[in-house]
């Protein structure tokens, strides 16, 4: 919490220190974005961190916040710092940062807003009825952060960010169907549109319950085919992509794919347990990629 009291200080703060401040932050938290920022161009690595403390301070603020119509108000605030900051007078330590990524690499200021967008959706509204509201929903919730991947490797083209979109919705599928239990439970969050409950005769109540039959496994293996299917969808972004940052893209959409798998595993039962990637499957999953990718194909 003092860290992140820290990268919201609007006190006299040097470059130096809110670049810290930034890559402190993303280096104790753990994203599914960052999972081997090591890979990537030591040049972009601290950009990264400004663009992740945006993304993370984001979050805190909406789910940390006392009531909605507190977390709303907060979030204008925030907009507000946001706007301020591209007009060049940051007021923040996360923003100053973060001005000099903008400024670096042109990003536009939509994928920011769409991100807060998000966060004010999830203030207001719990359910989502149709599988399509759910992808709107991610629309704003996952895409612009992929986007803005795609501008600190210097692309701004609409074939990558449509490959980039159906593996950041992906992603945030697979975070959804992780967290069923825990949404359900601690947010009072459903995920799963409620169209597809009804399809398979599953009910609130049962989610309630914990109630892992076969029609819920039955609903979780359409859920997960049509996120794996998204992945494979955006994939060919991977070879689209300047190796390193290609490669990390593609450790990325592996580790989405091998929770999907690890749920499989579970028997779709994510309510006794929650699947993850340890450490070590991280590593196994990056020894794999390497064996197949740089020491057989050299790239």
């Amino acid at each position: 919490m003092d860290l992140i009291k820290r990268c919201m200080t609007s006190e006299a703060c040097s470059i130096e220190k809110a670049r810290a401040l930034c890559r402190e932050l993303a280096q104790t938290h753990y994203e599914n974005f960052f999972v081997a920022s090591f890979l990537l161009p030591r040049k972009l690595r601290q950009h990264f961190y400004n663009v992740y403390a945006y993304c993370r301070l984001s979050d805190h603020l909406a789910d940390n916040s006392v009531d909605p119509q507190s977390a709303l108000t907060s979030l204008k605030n925030w907009e507000r710092e946001l706007h301020i900051c591209y007009q060049g007078r940051p007021s923040l330590a996360v923003f100053l940062a973060l001005q000099e990524t903008i400024s670096t690499y042109n990003i536009p200021k939509k994928p920011f807003l769409d991100l807060l967008q998000a966060f004010k959706i999830d203030q207001v509204k719990t359910r989502y009825k149709t599988y399509g509201d759910l992808l709107e929903y991610c629309r704003y919730s996952a895409n612009p952060v992929g986007r803005l991947v795609l501008y600190l490797g210097g692309y701004s083209d609409s074939e990558r960010q449509k490959l980039s979109d159906l593996i950041c919705t992906a992603l945030q599928l697979t975070n959804h169907w992780q967290d069923i239990n825990w949404d359900f439970e601690q947010l009072k969050r459903i995920y799963i549109p409620l169209d597809d409950m009804e399809k398979f005769q599953y009910h609130e109540s049962d989610l309630g319950s914990k109630i892992c039959d076969k029609r819920f496994t039955e609903l979780m293996k359409m859920e997960i085919k049509r996120t794996q299917n998204l992945f494979k969808k955006g994939l060919p972004l991977c070879t689209m992509l300047d190796g390193s940052l290609g490669r990390e893209v593609e450790l990325i959409v592996r580790s989405g794919q091998e929770t999907l798998r690890r749920i499989e595993l579970v028997q779709y039962d994510i309510f006794r347990c929650r699947p993850t990637l340890s450490k070590g499957t991280s590593l196994k999953l990056l020894i794999q990629y390497f064996w197949s990718k740089v020491l057989t194909q050299k790239v």
